[in-house]
């Protein structure tokens, strides 16, 4: 049997490593193997697409594996919608889907799993609407309240970073270093700029490179 492995976290300081050695071992047991391990940082479950699970499913439908295997059925996904619909797919892959600490597994000899598979589909969405409606109570309350919400503004000099860029010819990171902003927020700035018109892609971040030219403001 080759499994596939799926992991996910909401946020970025999160990580998959519980997931991922429960998940080894569970299929270390059954003396399967592992076909490859598909990990989603810092995404949502309510997102039918990421950039994981999109190779996950795209490999599932080339047949590169029998089974996926996932912690828990909501770090698939918390979408009963999208669920159904991946679930689908899979099924006329002929892949199997288990979520090793439910023990739900949709092989065709467990029917019931599949049931219970659609009930706690739709109790992990039920969950993230309260979460997101208890978050909004809070930011509501926050600024009824006078808080700031949010992330805090930088405060720079925007037309230093055109000189810096266009007179010292700077790179981004150099740029953001000397004004204690972070690269992207350097190059969004001079692309926001009234005088320069962008020509730049997100290369030039990590190159340093020019690629803008100069117009009249």
């Amino acid at each position: 049997m080759r499994c596939a492995i799926y992991a996910r976290v909401s946020t970025t300081d999160q990580n998959c490593e519980m997931q991922l050695r429960e998940l080894r071992e569970y299929i270390s047991r059954r003396d399967w193997k592992t076909a490859g391990e598909y990990v989603d940082t810092g995404f949502s479950g309510s997102k039918a697409n990421r950039p994981a699970l999109d190779k996950l499913m795209a490999d599932a439908a080339k047949r590169k594996f029998d089974c996926i295997v996932v912690y828990k059925i909501d770090r698939f996904g918390r979408s009963v919608l999208h669920l159904n619909q991946q679930l689908a797919a899979l099924t006329s892959h002929g892949v199997r889907f288990i979520a090793t600490s439910q023990s739900l597994d949709t092989d065709e000899k467990n029917p019931t799993s599949r049931l219970l598979l659609q009930i706690l589909a739709s109790v992990a969405e039920f969950e993230r609407e309260m979460i997101r409606e208890r978050t909004l109570s809070g930011i509501r309350a926050a600024q009824a309240a006078g808080k700031v919400v949010g992330r805090p503004k930088r405060v720079f000099r925007r037309d230093e970073v055109v000189r810096l860029r266009d007179v010292e010819g700077l790179s981004w990171r150099a740029i953001g270093k000397k004004l204690g902003i972070p690269a992207m927020t350097a190059l969004d700035s001079y692309r926001q700029s009234p005088c320069t018109e962008t020509v730049a892609s997100e290369a030039s971040v990590s190159s340093g490179k020019r690629t803008k030219k100069i117009v009249a403001a």
